[in-house]
């Protein structure tokens, strides 16, 4: 099989990088894109980029490297990328992947989904210290706070490593609405994966979680880990996402 790998906002492809070889080792096909604007393509980074970029990176790396079968995974706001590729390219796929992530209905964007408080938080932080079109960061003082405390990674050299990192993430990869219109989309095996020590205020994951334990077509995984487990622990997440290829 082959897996792509899609990272959440501020991240890029090498949050991935603990995981990749651990994949690789059986056997597998992997790319761990970095969308525009971020990690080593922030040199491309611009007002123009929008959610609908981030989809264009993903689809032209499936048509470009000729994927097929793929098992495509986004974690957090990777979610409502995978998303709007399902939709462009659902015969290319095997299974779509939310690992912890945000599962958009037609039309919605990713601020859509959080409380309305967050919201004005996100676009005051734009306003005033993203020159109108990026988000530097959340809504605490601090990365390492974010990273520490919300995201729960402990080890000091993996904070180091994370924070030489994370860069401000174009608006609207939060603001854009995405596109699922496609029925055929509709028929790809998809998985959520709801990890369970990470438990934000306004539960959006777990109602994600729940919805995919209803909803034919889904199923529900659960995992002992923090908000980033490719980070904290890459062994656990690597042995559900090899037992999806099964």
């Amino acid at each position: 099989m082959i897996y792509v790998l899609i990272h959440p906002a501020w991240l890029g492809g090498w949050c991935w990088s603990k995981v990749v070889p651990l994949l690789l080792a059986e056997g597998h096909g992997v790319h761990a894109p970095t969308l525009t604007g971020l990690g080593e393509r922030v040199h491309l980074s611009n007002p123009d980029i929008s959610l609908a970029t981030h989809i264009e990176d993903v689809v032209n790396v499936l048509e470009f490297e000729n994927l097929q079968r793929v098992i495509l995974v986004g974690t957090s706001s990777g979610g409502m990328v995978i998303s709007g590729v399902a939709d462009r390219v659902p015969d290319r796929l095997a299974r779509v992947v939310y690992l912890d992530a945000f599962v958009p209905e037609h039309n919605q964007s990713l601020f859509d989904l959080l409380p309305g408080d967050r919201r004005r938080a996100m676009e005051e932080f734009v306003k005033a210290e993203g020159q109108g079109w990026l988000l530097p960061r959340f809504a605490t003082p601090s990365w390492e706070r974010i990273v520490r405390e919300m995201w729960g990674v402990t080890s000091d050299d993996d904070v180091s490593w994370m924070l030489a990192r994370l860069r401000p993430t174009p608006f609207s990869h939060f603001s854009d609405p995405v596109r699922r219109l496609n029925p055929a989309a509709a028929k790809v095996d998809r998985v959520y994966i709801r990890c369970q020590q990470f438990q934000p205020g306004e539960h959006v994951f777990d109602r994600h979680a729940a919805m995919a334990r209803q909803t034919l077509g889904w199923r529900c995984l659960e995992l002992e880990t923090p908000h980033l487990p490719y980070i904290t622990h890459p062994a656990e997440l690597a042995k559900v996402l090899l037992g999806l290829a099964a």
